[in-house]
C-alpha cells in the first residue's frame, strides 16, 4: 500500500463532520490536474459590458472571482484582476504550457487583460475606497503572477517591456496604498484620514510578492516590507494564531483570535517571517499542523452562505488560501518533514473534488475558476520556489532573529 493510501484510510476513520466521504481510490492527482486545466481554459470569460452589447466577437480574456461582495452591482475590478491572475499562474505552473496551444493562448489573453485591467483608474489606481475595498488583492496578485512569468520565461519577448513596467507600476501604487502603521486590508474605517489596522491575511501574501520583486532586483523601500513584518508579528498571539486586524492592544484569543479561527491565516504569516529571520521552522510547522488539526472547522464553512459566522468567523473563502499556503509553507521545514504533510493536504483536497471535477469553496458556480486554481497551486507548491530568505535587517527583527537562534542552540548543561 503506497504512503498516500495509507494517510487517506488514516483520515477517513476521523469523525470529520463533512458530508463528502473520502474516496477510497488512489487518488490520480495527473489526471486531476489535466482536466482542471481543461476547465480553466473553458472557464475563461469576458465581463466587459460595452463588447456584450456590440456585435463583435467578444474575446474572453479574465477568470473574475465571485464573491458577495460588489460595487455599483457589478464584481469589482480587484476580484476580476485577482482572480484572473490566479488562474494564470495555476496555468503556468504546470510543465508542459508551450506544447499545450490551447493553455498558452489562454493564457496570453490572461496577461493582455492584466496588462489593460491592473492598474485602471480610478478603481485601481492609487487610493481606497469607501470602508471596502479589494483593489489591492488585484495588485498583489498580478505581481506575484508576472513576476513568476518572468521567472518561467513565459513572457513573449513584445511583451517584456510592457510587463516591466507594470511590474514598477504595482509596486509603486502597493507602497502608496500602504496602510500609515504598515501593511495592507480591504476593511478599513470609513472616516477620512483615520488610522486603520492592517489585515494579516492580506499583509502575509503582500509581503511575499514584494519580496519576489526585490530578489528580481526591483528597486523600491525596501523598509516597506519591514514595516509590513512589524504588524504580523504585532498580530501573533501566544497561541499562535494571528488577529484578524493588528491590535496588540485589545486581544481576546477568541473567536477571530482563536487557533480554529486563524488556522488559514498563521501558515502564510509564518512563512513571510521566516523568509525574513523572524521566524524559525518549528513555528511554520506548528502553523501547517494547526491547519490540519483544525480543518474541520474550515470544511464546515466551505460552500455556505454567509461570510463571517460564529463561533470562529471563518468565511467560505479562507477554505482554498489556507490550502495553498499551508502546502507552500513547506519549503520552510527539513526536506524529510515536507512529504508526509504534503500528503496529508493533498488528502485533504481530494475529498472535497467536485462530482464535475473541479474545485469550489463558495456557492456561485464562477468561483470553481479560483478554486480549482488553488488546488492547482497547492499541488504545484513544493515546485514554485519561494523568495530568497534573508537575515533580519531592522532592530526588533534581529533582536526576534537572536532570539531565535539562542532558542536553537543545543543545551551545554548535563540532563539530570
Amino acid at each position: 500500500m503506497s504512503t498516500s493510501m495509507m494517510i487517506i484510510l488514516l483520515i477517513s476513520a476521523l469523525k470529520v463532520p463533512s458530508p463528502v466521504a473520502i474516496p477510497q481510490d488512489e487518488p490520480d492527482w495527473s489526471q486531476a490536474i489535466e482536466a482542471s486545466i481543461s476547465t480553466l481554459v473553458s472557464n475563461q470569460e469576458s465581463m466587459d459590458r460595452s463588447d456584450a452589447k456590440s456585435k463583435k466577437q467578444v474575446e474572453v480574456r479574465e477568470w473574475p472571482y465571485e464573491g458577495v461582495y460588489r460595487e455599483g452591482g457589478q464584481i469589482p475590478p480587484g476580484y476580476r484582476v485577482g482572480g484572473t491572475a490566479i488562474v494564470m499562474r495555476s496555468l503556468i505552473e504546470v510543465p508542459g504550457l508551450k506544447k499545450d496551444s490551447a493553455r498558452a493562448n489562454s493564457v496570453m489573453r490572461g496577461l493582455s487583460f492584466l496588462l489593460q485591467e491592473s492598474l485602471r483608474a480610478p478603481r485601481m489606481g492609487v487610493g481606497f475606497s469607501g470602508g471596502y475595498d479589494v483593489r489591492d488583492w488585484g495588485h498583489i496578485e498580478s505581481l506575484e503572477t508576472i513576476l513568476r512569468m518572468q521567472e518561467l520565461a513565459a513572457i513573449p519577448s513584445k511583451l517584456k517591456k510592457p510587463c516591466h513596467q507594470l511590474v514598477e507600476q504595482l509596486i509603486s501604487t502597493l507602497v502608496e496604498n500602504e496602510i500609515a502603521s504598515g501593511g495592507w486590508n480591504y476593511s478599513r474605517r470609513r472616516r477620512a484620514g483615520a488610522s486603520s489596522p492592517a489585515s494579516p491575511f492580506m499583509t502575509a501574501p503582500a509581503v511575499l510578492a514584494l519580496m519576489r520583486a526585490r530578489d528580481h532586483g526591483y528597486k523600491f523601500d525596501l523598509e516597506v516590507i519591514e514595516r509590513a513584518l512589524d504588524t504580523l508579528e504585532a498580530a501573533r498571539l501566544e497561541s499562535g494564531a494571528f488577529q484578524y486586524s493588528t491590535n496588540p492592544d485589545r486581544v481576546t484569543g477568541e473567536g477571530f483570535e482563536a487557533v480554529q479561527g486563524a488556522c488559514a491565516r498563521m501558515a502564510v504569516c509564518e512563512t513571510a517571517l521566516w523568509l525574513a529571520g523572524r521566524a524559525d521552522a518549528k513555528r511554520v510547522r506548528s502553523s501547517v499542523e494547526a491547519f490540519l488539526e483544525h480543518w474541520e472547522w474550515l470544511e464546515k464553512r466551505r460552500a455556505q452562505t454567509g461570510t463571517h459566522n460564529p463561533p470562529y468567523y471563518i468565511a467560505p473563502y479562507y477554505f482554498f488560501y489556507a490550502h495553498t499556503h499551508a502546502a507552500r509553507a513547506l519549503q520552510a521545514l527539513p526536506e524529510e518533514e515536507r512529504e508526509p504533510l504534503r500528503q496529508r493536504i493533498l488528502a485533504r483536497l481530494w475529498q472535497v473534488r467536485g462530482e464535475d471535477n473541479s474545485w469550489n469553496d463558495r456557492v456561485f458556480p464562477r468561483s470553481s475558476s479560483y478554486g480549482t486554481a488553488m488546488t492547482i497551486l497547492a499541488i504545484r507548491g513544493k515546485e514554485s520556489p519561494l523568495p530568497k530568505r534573508v537575515a533580519a535587517t531592522t532592530p526588533k527583527a534581529k533582536q526576534t532573529s537572536k532570539k531565535i537562534k539562542e532558542e536553537q542552540k543545543p543545551s551545554s548543561g548535563t540532563s539530570l
